[in-house]
């Protein structure tokens, strides 16, 4: 059983379909690439004047190309224009967002990853000092001062997971539970933050 934060099992080779996971594993995806779609439109409903997005993700997973990728797919019909910066070296990730920073009318998304985590409090503090609202993908960025998320809503995923192991432990074979994506979503804004309209 996996949890897959990133949102591509099948593209990162841990089953044959979502549907039919094949071998001796299922789980749940605590994402889907629609989502990403979604961040945009949020961004430009929060800050209608944002005409530029930096995306920040890690350019080695999949999951991270395949973010990126509907990400520029439905930029233009939100009239942005979209760049990526790696999330992958602090120091990097400083001089990016300051140089993407340093012309008028952008935002940022960060895209789910493990290295978005480790470099929450970085990412956060740096949109907030270049005054660049930002869209998160899971609570906790807002709970550490961030604008706003909008993600899967987790503990719901974790009663699923449990229902899943009881399922298992009873004889069911992995390979026959669909990997199950998220059903219920939620939308955080942070009405205290100095971005916020």
């Amino acid at each position: 059983m996996f949890n897959s934060l990133g949102g591509d099992p099948v593209g990162s080779g841990y089953v044959d379909t979502l549907a039919r996971p094949g071998g001796n594993a299922t789980g749940f995806v605590l994402l889907d690439y629609a989502l990403t779609a979604k961040w945009m439109e949020l961004l430009k409903e929060i800050a209608p004047t944002v005409t530029r997005v930096a995306v920040l993700r890690d350019p080695e997973l999949t999951s991270g190309i395949g973010q990126f990728a509907v990400i520029q797919y439905v930029a233009p019909s939100f009239g942005m224009e979209v760049s990526a910066i790696s999330i992958r070296e602090a120091g990097e990730i400083e001089k990016d967002i300051a140089k993407f920073a340093s012309s008028p009318n952008g935002g940022l998304i960060l895209t789910a990853s493990a290295l978005s985590v480790v470099h929450r409090d970085l990412v956060v503090g740096l949109a907030a000092k270049h005054k660049l609202p930002a869209v998160y993908y899971r609570r906790y960025f807002v709970m550490g001062g961030g604008l706003m998320s909008y993600g899967s809503e987790v503990d719901e995923q974790f009663r699923s997971a449990a229902r899943y192991v009881d399922r298992i432990l009873k004889g069911e074979k992995p390979a026959d539970l669909p990997v199950q994506a998220p059903t219920k979503y939620e939308l955080v804004i942070n009405r205290k933050s100095r971005l916020a309209c």
